[in-house]
Parts: C-alpha cells; structure tokens; sequence
C-alpha cells in the first residue's frame, strides 16, 4: 500500500491544537528541528510513543556513528521494510543535512557503498534485520575484516531497533509523506 491509495489509520495531532503531554512532545520536536514532521504528529496519539522515539533517537545520534553512516543505515532498512516515508525523510536529511553524496545515498538502498567499512556495515544491519538477529559467524567475521567494532556493532542494534520503530509505524499508520517523494 501507498500513502495516495489508503486513509491514514490514526490522525495527525497538530501542534497548536494538542494538550498536556503530547503538547509538550510536539514543542520539543519543533524546537529541536525547526519543524514537526507529520511522522511525530501521528505518533503524539500516543505520548509514550513519541517519548521513546525522541529518547532513541537522541541516544543513536549521541553514539560513535557518524551521521551520515547513520542515514544511509536508515535508508538501507527503509528500503527493506518498503517505508517510503522514512527513505523520502533520510534521503533528503542524507543529502541536505548529512551532506551524502546522491550515487551513495542511491547506493544506500541495496546495502552498498564505496566505503568497505560503510559497506560492511549496511550489510550487517541488512543481514541483523533479515535474520531478527540471528546472524552466523561468517557475516560477523566479515564485518569485523572491514573494521566493524564490537561497539559499531552495538549501535547498529540500536539504530536498527529505531528504523525499524518507525518504518513500520508510518506503514501501519499509513503517514502522510511530507517530504520530497522517493518512491521504493
């Protein structure tokens, strides 16, 4: 399903009309974007939602991985759980923000890179995601021989766990895409 052919399954709350904690949620989102995404407006239907995905999301970007190794990360797994929200969302976040060049953004999608270590990794979030986490020695070793840390494999748990969290909350939800469209 696509975002043009379904209703949304829950509504967006909008800022200026939302209450208590929700209210406050959507402030924090505004004030540390400059923006409030449609996603985060769906997911103030539920404050406990919106809190962990804030709380997730500050706590990868506060990790080792760089943000450009973690919106190709995000572009991988959105291209693997047919997200188009989030692979429109960390396309442009990629490009404009992350300052990833187009061919790796493009890359991005089939777990691929021209850096072995970025490549390494992207595959071993894909293969984590594939097998829900039961990964064999060989793709550990490999990642490892491309330079993949014990923490770097921590954080793609980590990130996945969040890209996940919200490729299949904008699916569910049927979120309306607010960003420049990148159809899968």
């Amino acid at each position: 399903m696509t975002a043009t052919t379904t209703l949304a399954i829950l509504a967006p709350i909008q800022p200026e009309t939302a209450t208590g904690v929700a209210k406050e949620l959507l402030d924090q989102v505004q004030k540390g974007l400059g923006l409030v995404p449609n996603m985060t407006k769906v997911m103030a239907n539920s404050p406990a939602l919106l809190k962990g995905y804030l709380a997730l999301s500050a706590a990868v970007g506060s990790g080792g991985l760089p943000a450009a190794v973690r919106e190709r990360l995000a572009i991988s797994t959105a291209q693997l759980n047919g997200c188009e929200y989030c692979l429109s969302a960390h396309t442009y976040i990629g490009s404009n923000i992350a300052k990833v060049d187009s061919a790796e953004l493009d890359s991005a999608r089939r777990a691929e890179s021209s850096n072995p270590h970025v490549a390494a990794l992207l595959k071993l979030s894909n293969t984590i995601a594939e097998n829900a986490g039961d990964v064999d020695d060989d793709a550990i070793a490999a990642a490892r021989a491309a330079g993949v840390t014990d923490s770097e494999i921590g954080e793609l748990v980590a990130n996945l766990a969040l890209n996940i969290l919200t490729n299949y909350f904008n699916v569910l939800a049927n979120v309306e895409n607010d960003w420049p469209v990148i159809g899968l």
